[in-house]
């Protein structure tokens, strides 16, 4: 049973789920016509194993950098095997390539190059610096794309999709200033290590700023109802400007983790904006 529960720790099941929710959820907001409830079920199971295995490989590949900054994960900690750790990674994602083989072939070709990417990612793109950040929010972004096409309205997708990547383009520099006594030590050129922390501060800002500006085009432009408009200046992008200055005041890696979870939490209420305003 603990080695049960060590492997369910490896695939970090909190950010499965959220994929598989945003996936789901992506659909239903997305959607003004009729689709298949099974594309869509499909499409969001793939996409949390898809997630899992890229958790997998990510692990691997990071085994040294997390002995230092996340030691109590199962490969660092030794309680799985690194070998084992492979096997499951190609199971899971065996397992998510036949799941999306039952709906079309876009949706199958699309899993096919996320995992792609996820895997070059961790072994090669990670260590790129702003690549490796652009990488994971494209990713992002993608989510919404693929549920877009499995309710067979990508168009409409594209803005959800654009709102995903800036803001997890936020929480990967975020993150990365978490971890920037493990990428100083691995010579991983992450933005807080390249720029310095005053200059992320500045990145941030402008981010914040950029995204705080595209929130408020689509009502501009009678894309969405005034419902979109209340969620999005009432909190939305408040929560954007307190994320951005407990970020930039910050005392510790706790405020950190903090900002990375409200920035997360703020995707989801844009989603709830787009479903309430379409």
């Amino acid at each position: 049973m603990k080695k049960f529960f060590n492997y369910f720790y490896l695939i970090r099941p909190v950010n499965c789920l959220i994929t598989l929710m945003t996936v789901f959820a992506g659909g239903i907001v997305i959607t003004d016509s009729t689709f298949e409830l099974k594309t869509l079920l499909l499409a969001s199971i793939s996409a949390s194993l898809i997630a899992a295995g890229g958790n997998v490989i990510n692990d691997i590949y990071d085994i040294e950098l997390d002995k230092i900054v996340h030691p109590e994960r199962p490969l660092p900690a030794g309680s799985i095997s690194v070998t084992f750790a492979k096997y499951f990674y190609f199971g899971l994602n065996i397992v998510a390539l036949f799941f999306i083989s039952q709906t079309n072939y876009l949706l199958f070709l699309i899993s096919l190059i996320v995992v792609a990417v996820l895997f070059f990612y961790a072994s090669l793109l990670k260590k790129k610096f702003l690549l490796s950040n652009l990488t994971i929010a494209f990713l992002t972004g993608l989510t919404f794309l693929f549920a877009g096409v499995a309710v067979n309205n990508f168009e409409m997708s594209l803005i959800p999709a654009s709102f995903a990547f800036l803001i997890n383009l936020l929480r990967e520099i975020v993150k990365d200033t978490e971890d920037l006594q493990g990428d100083v030590k691995f010579e991983i050129n992450s933005i807080p290590r390249i720029l310095g922390l005053h200059k992320t501060k500045l990145v941030i800002r402008v981010l914040i700023l950029v995204l705080i500006i595209i929130t408020v085009l689509p009502f501009i432009f009678n894309m969405y109802k005034i419902e979109y408009f209340v969620v999005i200046m009432i909190i939305v992008n408040p929560l954007l400007i307190y994320s951005g200055k407990l970020f930039c005041h910050h005392k510790n890696n706790y405020e950190i983790k903090k900002v990375s979870r409200l920035l997360k939490l703020n995707m989801i209420i844009g989603l709830l904006a787009i479903y309430l305003g379409k």
